[in-house]
């Protein structure tokens, strides 16, 4: 797919930043300050707290003057909702404000003082951006950025090296600074919260390849500021996962499969293979870096719970949005 160059020049006034966070004010103080230092600064800020208890709210209230220019837009969910809710939240207030461009990020990470100049660089020419990571420790974070389509799984050892283009097609998407033009998000519609956690920032930034050239890029705009127990595998690292994420993991194969099925490109033997694989995976990160077997009924019950999703009827894909028309700046 070859890439259509965008009508005008970045205007980084017409972004957003659109953060989702969930008791962890300390992460977003970082966060936010990182912005504060941010030239250019976005327009907005979009914070969505997943039902915090902690001091969230005082935080952000905290920061309105430090981040100016930018307006800070709060939005309190009444359940937590997951990363998959809360970016799905902040992608639908972050579009229905007008913004052209939507800069998605957890509250653990912090924003590299050029880092939105470095992203608007490749805006005039791509529509579905990712920029790259420091790791906790400085090092370079490696991000699976490319899918094995008929397994519905990342490829783990895609190149990691660069060539002189400085970009590389990716299929796959990373909701930990996702840079994407709302054109694409009226195509292919909000990220599904129905994921609640994991597979889903995958599977949207693969509904994006299927619209424009997606690309990730060599620039270093985002640091990860929390530290994750990890297995070092050299070219990659295997994080520490929990109960949690490893039944959401294994039961929202189910809504892949759905979304395949509905474009046309489920194929049940190496898509099983891939569930097989997916599987086995998590069995390797609780040994080898969770240094223990409990939870594997985590995965079990995943798949299980799966398995009724697969069978529902009623299931429909998240659907393309209307046109918004853009308030403000």
């Amino acid at each position: 797919m070859t890439h259509v160059p965008s009508a005008a020049p970045f205007d980084p006034q017409t972004a957003t930043i659109a953060i989702v966070t969930f008791n962890r004010s300390n992460l977003l103080t970082r966060l936010l300050t990182s912005i504060g230092e941010m030239d250019p600064k976005p327009g907005r800020i979009v914070i969505i707290d997943n039902a915090s208890t902690d001091d969230t709210a005082e935080v952000v209230e905290s920061f309105r003057d430090a981040v100016a220019p930018a307006d800070i837009v709060y939005r309190r969910m009444e359940t937590n909702t997951g990363g998959s809710g809360g970016f799905s939240e902040g992608m639908r207030v972050a579009y229905e404000l007008g913004s052209e461009w939507i800069w998605l990020m957890d509250d653990d990470v912090e924003v590299l003082p050029d880092g939105l100049a470095k992203m608007g660089k490749w805006a005039p020419r791509f529509k579905s951006i990712q920029g790259r990571r420091y790791d906790y420790d400085g090092s370079a974070f490696y991000w699976q950025y490319r899918v094995a389509e008929p397994l519905g799984i990342p490829i783990p050892f895609a190149p990691a090296e660069f060539d002189a283009s400085g970009y590389k097609a990716m299929n796959s998407g990373c909701f930990e600074g996702m840079f994407i033009h709302r054109d694409i998000v009226q195509q292919i519609g909000l990220p599904d919260p129905r994921f609640f956690i994991y597979w889903d920032d995958q599977m949207y930034g693969w509904l994006a390849s299927r619209k424009t050239s997606s690309v990730i890029v060599d620039e270093f705009v985002l640091r990860r500021t929390r530290e994750i127990k990890q297995w070092d595998m050299g070219i990659r690292h295997m994080n520490a996962s929990s109960n949690a994420y490893r039944y959401y993991i294994m039961r929202n194969r189910a809504y892949i499969k759905k979304y395949y099925r509905e474009l046309g490109v489920y194929r049940p033997v190496p898509f099983a293979l891939g569930t097989t694989l997916t599987f086995g995976k998590e069995l390797i990160r609780l040994v080898f870096v969770e240094r223990t077997v409990r939870g594997t009924s985590n995965l079990f019950r995943g798949l299980r719970d799966g398995r009724k999703i697969a069978r529902d009827a009623s299931w429909q894909p998240m659907p393309p949005l209307e046109a918004a028309t853009t308030t403000g700046r």
